[in-house]
């Protein structure tokens, strides 16, 4: 369990990473390609984190809940993310089909239900700071229906504020002690 909480760390850290600087520079540039493209990778790499979040916390039926809606909403939300960063960027104003568009909106709208659910979990466990996890209950669904509005300076803050919260949460999961190791010198104290 160790390595998933060290693996959840590392990936959420760069997931908040991923979504913070590009909205930091996207403030003074507009969006590039390259910031579109790593924002349309960030959702990937927050799924070890909410798994590390969850293996963190003690096991209750809302924690199990908020768990499994908020990552099938993340994937779901995460795929639209990728295909509108990094497939749909490069199109002037694509017209999306009736369908496509009620799917992307279902999306959101599962992503920031799970979100919800999973941020309450973790309020009522007490195992992750508060600031973060509050930030994440609050600015994680309106950053997921703020992805329709145009580039602006609260999409921007926006993008900060839940970037450095993943980051936050990611530093919350990480292990503070080292599995303890078996060495040659342990293993001859205790042959004698």
């Amino acid at each position: 369990m160790t390595f998933l909480l060290r693996f959840g760390a590392f990936c959420g850290t760069l997931s908040g990473l991923f979504i913070a600087l590009p909205g930091a520079i996207e403030a003074f540039t507009g969006e590039t390609t390259a910031t579109s493209l790593v924002l349309g990778v960030s959702p990937a790499l927050a799924a070890p984190l909410v798994t590390a979040l969850h293996l963190k916390q003690p096991r209750t039926t809302l924690g199990s809940v908020g768990y499994a809606a908020n990552i099938v909403g993340l994937g779901l939300f995460g795929a639209a993310a990728y295909t509108v960063n990094i497939a749909l960027f490069h199109l002037d104003q694509p017209t999306l089909a009736a369908p496509t568009t009620a799917v992307l909106t279902a999306s959101a709208l599962i992503f920031a239900l799970g979100t919800i659910t999973f941020a309450i979990s973790m309020i009522k466990s007490r195992v992750h700071p508060p600031i973060p996890v509050w930030t994440y209950a609050i600015a994680l669904p309106v950053f997921t229906f703020a992805t329709r509005l145009p580039d602006s300076l609260f999409t921007s803050a926006l993008h900060v504020v839940v970037g450095g919260a993943l980051v936050w949460l990611a530093r919350s999961v990480y292990p503070a002690n080292r599995p303890a190791t078996t060495s040659s010198s342990t293993i001859t104290a205790s042959a004698a």
